[in-house]
């Protein structure tokens, strides 16, 4: 009888060590993934700060249409932050689809300007401006990706066998991916361009 308890006790602490194990590994992933949200988040507060310099640029442009710059001011605004705490694919959805209203009423303020004053592309502080922004959306892209592979290891350990148990005693809920914006699937037309 000694022996079966000895077996018994040593069954359970097996057991309680692969538990601890398997739920560190499962919050360090969890981890990793937040991790990654942060820098997405900060390379979308980067476009944001960008916004800002674009609202210069337009202002700096002399007669700027004001309807126009005020879209771009109010879209900056009402950029929304994202709690990582609730990274579900509705909420990203939310984010993305704000953000990107900021980006499509900032060109659009920029494109305006830029057709009633083209003076303003041969200026030091617009070349330096469209080099931000296209180094901005390429960090966004790459944190994106880097969120996404994140996401999907931390999603994929919750949900194998038998680490699934320890996601559902502990209350680890699966993320939501970043996804293409809607029409990002078409090719955008250069009518006009040439």
């Amino acid at each position: 009888m000694k022996k079966s308890l000895w077996i018994i006790l040593g069954i359970v602490a097996v057991i309680v060590v692969w538990a601890i194990m398997a739920n560190n590994g499962i919050a360090k992933k969890q981890e990793n993934a937040t991790s990654k949200w942060a820098d997405v988040q900060a390379d979308y507060q980067r476009r944001k700060d960008l916004v800002e310099q674009a609202i210069n640029v337009v202002k700096g442009a002399g007669n700027y249409e004001r309807g126009t710059l005020e879209a771009v001011i109010k879209a900056r605004n009402n950029a929304p932050q994202l709690n990582a705490d609730d990274l579900s694919e509705e909420n990203i959805a939310k984010f993305q689809a704000a953000y990107d209203k900021m980006s499509q009423e900032m060109a659009r303020a920029i494109n305006i300007t830029v057709e009633r004053y083209p003076e303003i592309t041969a200026t030091e502080s617009y070349k330096e401006f469209q080099q931000q922004i296209e180094g901005c959306e390429n960090r966004i892209n790459i944190s994106r990706k880097k969120f996404n592979e994140a996401v999907r290891e931390y999603n994929t350990t919750i949900r194998l066998f038998p680490k699934n148990i320890i996601a559902a005693i502990f209350g680890y809920k699966s993320m939501g991916y970043f996804q293409a914006s809607e029409g990002a699937d078409e090719a955008p037309s250069t009518e006009g361009l040439l």
